[in-house]
């Protein structure tokens, strides 16, 4: 779950400022949260006091925090400032940042929760495949590290793959492709156009920062793309602690409370 917020907060400056450095500057004092760790946080609060109605939690979180950096998409920041928020058909990519922590939830249904946690607002096909596929990405890289341990390499990932995200986009993972040329400085904001891109960045990563690296430096959605690979790219490779420790400086408390509580009941605190 702290990957999606770090690679939240370290996209967050470039999102209507791209940059395709590699060596861009991570945290400055011009990186802050989104609404991608916002509702990252919620969905980690409706889990954490055993809830399916995402929704609620959702809601609840972006009303406390109503002026995010970057603002909120224009139908989701009305369905914000609803008093009966109801799902309208989205498949933006926003169902695809928030879910990571049900990747770490640790339930066998994760994939219906998946579903849920989209479907309260992005409840078009696409934007619940995205949640699940995210999701899904996540189950599979805990599962590669459990069983490489710290001999899991790049070529090892990519040997592997994710199977089951990838399924949902194509038929076999072996024709799995993606030239990330076509992806170039073009602000993609559906699901469709940024979870396969996640995907491939982190199955050709190395570490950590490499793929919030990739991610952000191709130009694109530059918080949410940041967000969904640094979600499946946590589990993989762990986070380093310094940039744990620089990230959550961004962080009010009520955030901080939260992910220390996810990390004690879920032990995901990854290194």
């Amino acid at each position: 779950m702290l990957g999606a917020i770090i690679g939240d907060i370290v996209g967050s400056r470039w999102e209507f400022n791209p940059t395709n450095n590699y060596n861009f500057e991570l945290f400055s004092d011009q990186n802050s949260f989104t609404d991608d760790t916002i509702c990252t946080i919620a969905v980690a609060d409706a889990l954490l006091h055993d809830s399916d109605d995402f929704g609620q939690y959702i809601h609840k979180w972006c009303r406390m925090y109503p002026n995010p950096m970057g603002g909120y998409g224009g139908r989701f920041a009305k369905w914000v400032m609803s008093d009966n928020p109801q799902p309208y058909g989205s498949y933006g990519n926003g169902s695809a940042m928030r879910v990571s922590p049900i990747g770490w939830w640790g339930s066998d249904d994760f994939a219906e929760k998946a579903a849920k946690s989209a479907a309260c607002t992005h409840n078009h096909e696409e934007g619940i495949k995205g949640a699940q596929a995210v999701a899904w990405a996540i189950v599979e890289a805990r599962e590669l590290k459990k069983i490489y341990g710290e001999h899991l390499t790049e070529d090892i990932i990519l040997q592997n793959g994710f199977r089951h995200s990838v399924s949902i986009y194509e038929e076999s993972p072996n024709s799995f492709k993606i030239d990330l040329s076509e992806y170039r400085n073009k602000f993609d904001e559906t699901c469709q156009g940024t979870v396969p891109v996640a995907l491939w960045i982190v199955l050709h990563s190395k570490s950590f920062e490499d793929a919030i690296r990739q991610a952000v430096s191709l130009g694109a959605d530059a918080d949410t793309l940041g967000a969904i690979a640094g979600s499946i790219a946590e589990p993989l490779w762990g986070i380093p602690k310094w940039m744990k420790e620089k990230a959550l400086l961004y962080l009010p408390d009520k955030m901080k409370d939260i992910i220390r509580d996810f990390q004690e009941k879920t032990g995901c605190n990854s290194d």
